[in-house]
């Protein structure tokens, strides 16, 4: 049983995530806003790894990104500065980003490090199912990494299904097909969209995310999954002079 698994064990709903990009708005600071956010009470962490083509990413997160890349921030840096991760954070912690970066670095030496280094799971928004199971499902397997998948609104039942046999951790609901930071806007489409997923009983829990930047998203999304991402708006907070002691703030704003 990895954290992810203990922690959804011990925790049924309401659980908070965090997306934030390494590297932003400084480079070194990766340790120093985990450590924030787990002590606001964050339940776990999604650290990405920028790209310089961050095609699921609006305008937020892809600054986020170049300037992150600007500071210096690469798979090497990120490895380096999670040495010590464990010695300061205990919550789950998952990297998120893209398939190129990976496949540069080796994604089977990628999968060593992050499991060395204490990370539990990976998101590649741009990892087509096929090429997992077939070429790289293995490695995360070894390492005892958990792959998580993305679903949309758009989503076949038989995809779905598909994914959820793949999994052994969470599935990451999308409220929507459109880029990261979009208000999610909680449509009768939506909240049926929901009910579907909740219907199939998957042996995964779901967690919503894309558009969750209030209480009102979080609370409305926790109607229908285990809990919530948060990405955008923390990640425009992070433009904040004194950001870190400010990070309990933002937390009680989603989750009071």
């Amino acid at each position: 049983m990895n954290r992810l698994n203990k922690l959804f064990e011990s925790k049924k709903d309401n659980l908070l995530s965090i997306y934030f990009t390494a590297g932003y708005p400084e480079l070194n600071t990766t340790l120093d806003i985990a450590e924030a956010l787990e002590k606001a009470g964050v339940d776990f962490l999604e650290i990405g790894f920028p790209y310089s083509d961050p095609v699921a990413d609006g305008p937020t997160i892809q600054h986020s990104s170049e300037k992150a890349l600007e500071n210096g921030m690469n798979l090497n840096q990120l490895f380096e500065e999670l040495i010590d991760l464990r010695k300061r954070v205990s919550i789950p912690i998952l990297l998120m980003g893209y398939v190129n970066p990976m496949v540069q670095y080796g994604i089977e030496r990628f999968c060593k490090k992050a499991a060395e280094v204490g990370v539990d799971g990976v998101i590649v928004p741009d990892l087509p199912m096929y090429e997992y199971e077939n070429l790289y499902s293995k490695y995360f397997i070894d390492n005892g990494l958990s792959n998580i998948f993305l679903v949309t609104p758009q989503t076949s039942e038989e995809r779905i299904r598909k994914i959820d046999s793949l999994t052994n951790s969470f599935i990451y609901l999308l409220s929507s097909s459109s880029i990261t930071g979009k208000n999610l806007q909680v449509s009768n489409a939506i909240e049926n969209y929901y009910k579907r997923i909740k219907a199939m009983q998957l042996k995964n829990p779901a967690v919503i995310g894309f558009g969750i930047s209030n209480n009102e998203a979080f609370t409305k999304a926790c109607e229908y999954a285990l809990g919530a991402i948060v990405g955008s708006a923390f990640v425009k907070f992070l433009a904040n002079d004194n950001y870190l002691e400010k990070i309990p703030e933002f937390v009680k704003s989603i989750r009071p």
